[in-house]
């Protein structure tokens, strides 16, 4: 069995944007890129409704190019489970209240089992001064944490 990750919206963002001018964005872009095409197929791969709803705003061309990537990824269901350990990561760690979608993207995966999530949201998921809070309260919520990581970080040998 593959292992399991959870794809946060800033993937598909950057996997189905137009080529970036600023150097950091073009390489995240680049990188988004090349694991889909050859790092995808070694994983079970899941979203949920949430990515799905922030994937379709915005820009009606831009949001067709993302839902059009998310065509045949099966989804994680939001349960009550999963809006509890969101609000216990903004409650209790490190998850500002205002980002309470970036709560909701660690619970997912958390409550679901998955082993990764997968993210270029380094400002509330897959930050290093956070990540250890937030695995610290899954763990106290009776939750094996996933590994919280970038594309870059999951590119294999």
């Amino acid at each position: 069995m593959d292992q399991t990750i959870y794809i946060e919206t800033t993937v598909i963002s950057y996997l189905t944007a137009r080529p970036s001018r600023d150097l950091i964005v073009a390489a995240h872009q680049q990188i988004t890129q090349e694991w889909w095409e050859t790092r995808r197929k070694f994983f079970d791969v899941f979203i949920s409704e949430l990515v799905i709803r922030e994937a379709g705003s915005g820009d009606k061309s831009a949001a067709q190019r993302r839902l059009a990537a998310l065509n045949d990824i099966p989804l994680v269901e939001l349960n009550e489970e999963i809006l509890t350990l969101a609000n216990t990561l903004i409650a209790e760690g490190p998850i500002p209240e205002n980002s309470k979608e970036d709560a909701l993207h660690i619970a997912l995966a958390t409550v679901h089992g998955l082993d990764y999530i997968l993210t270029w949201n380094c400002r509330h998921i897959a930050n290093a001064e956070m990540r250890t809070g937030v695995s610290n309260i899954c763990i106290s919520q009776g939750y094996q944490p996933p590994i919280i990581c970038t594309p870059e970080e999951l590119m294999g040998d």
